[in-house]
């Protein structure tokens, strides 16, 4: 078989073994209904993809604050709960495998969805218009207490308490993207001086402690986390951060999680902070499981895989384009190419 290494099977966990490696990447849909619940449409969706050897669901909220796009679903109330239900027994049904991504967007979330200020580590704000809503502007965030951060860490506990009754596998923590967790990691973002700043461990203490709190509920190798070390999109990189994210990288290799997702556009830039590639920097910090995503072809990823640059490779816009894109790989099928206009559509 051409792609023998991404059809082979992949163990996660002595529980949970993949039928492929072949991973489809979160993407934000904005199809849920008004209540923030997946719709019937979303079941389709993602049973039509279950062929993926793990489906990791678009960025879904953990509460009501989160909110900075529109119509994204969340995981915080009994109606979301039971709806997600649906598209776990449908992905199910199909052999599939699926975990929940949980996410808070933090100073990107905006009151005209939530009614309240948006939160963040500090009181610093974005500059521009929203996505999928330009007609709204960014919002200087009020800057969240050491109350409120705990208070934040239960909501992910919480929220990966629901994901678990509703029949997910596990659940991805959003740590990536320039989100509120990534938002702590940073210095742009980050210029607290208590425990929650001024140094690379406390910088680093809210995603931890949110990634024990999720352990605490979900048990070993059911919490999973993405991150995204090269402060890509969202906010900005400030000399020193791969420090962080070392130090980072280190306390999570002493933790029991499934694995560590790079979130990237484009896998195959390389930054000089880094020495190189956002995966290559993973792999070298974090002994575990790792998920690549950025683009991929059939081919390059492949390669990733027989020459262990990566464990998982996951495939984000091919999946919207090609609903059937595991079987089209394994077929040697032409892949339709992905455009921007597939976005409206939920086929």
């Amino acid at each position: 078989m051409k792609y023998s290494e991404l059809f082979s099977e992949y163990a996660l966990s002595n529980e949970l073994v993949l039928k492929n490696r072949i991973v489809m990447a979160p993407m934000t849909r904005c199809f849920a209904d008004e209540e923030l619940a997946p719709t019937e449409h979303v079941v389709d969706y993602y049973a039509a993809r279950s062929d993926a050897g793990l489906i990791v669901t678009e960025a879904t909220l953990i509460e009501a604050r989160a909110q900075g796009y529109p119509r994204t679903p969340g995981i915080y109330s009994e109606k979301q709960v039971r709806a997600w239900q649906k598209v776990t027994d449908a992905v199910h049904e199909r052999r599939g495998r699926i975990f929940c991504q949980l996410w808070h967007t933090g100073r990107m979330a905006h009151s005209h969805y939530t009614g309240r200020q948006p939160v963040a580590p500090s009181a610093i704000g974005m500059e521009g218009a929203l996505p999928r809503a330009p007609e709204l502007r960014y919002e200087v965030p009020r800057e969240l207490t050491c109350e409120d951060i705990e208070q934040l860490r239960d909501c992910y506990a919480s929220a990966a308490a629901n994901a678990l009754e509703a029949g997910f596998d596990g659940v991805e923590i959003h740590a990536a993207n320039g989100y509120l967790i990534d938002q702590f990691l940073h210095q742009q973002t980050n210029q607290r001086l208590d425990a929650y700043g001024g140094s690379i461990e406390n910088r680093t203490r809210f995603a931890l402690d949110v990634v024990d709190a999720v352990i605490a509920v979900t048990g070993s190798y059911r919490t999973a986390i993405r991150l995204s070390p090269q402060a890509y999109i969202n906010l900005d990189y400030r000399e020193g951060d791969e420090a962080t994210f070392a130090f980072l990288l280190d306390a999570l290799n002493q933790r029991p999680i499934a694995y560590v997702h790079v979130a990237a556009f484009d896998a195959n830039l390389s930054y000089p902070y880094l020495r190189g590639r956002p995966i290559d920097y993973v792999r070298q910090g974090y002994g575990g499981s790792v998920i690549a995503c950025g683009g991929y072809t059939p081919e390059q990823a492949e390669s990733a895989l027989a020459d262990w640059q990566t464990d998982l490779v996951a495939f984000g816009r091919s999946f919207i384009a090609n609903p059937e894109l595991v079987d089209e790989i394994r077929k040697e099928k032409q892949l339709l190419p992905y455009k921007e206009s597939m976005l409206g559509s939920l086929a």
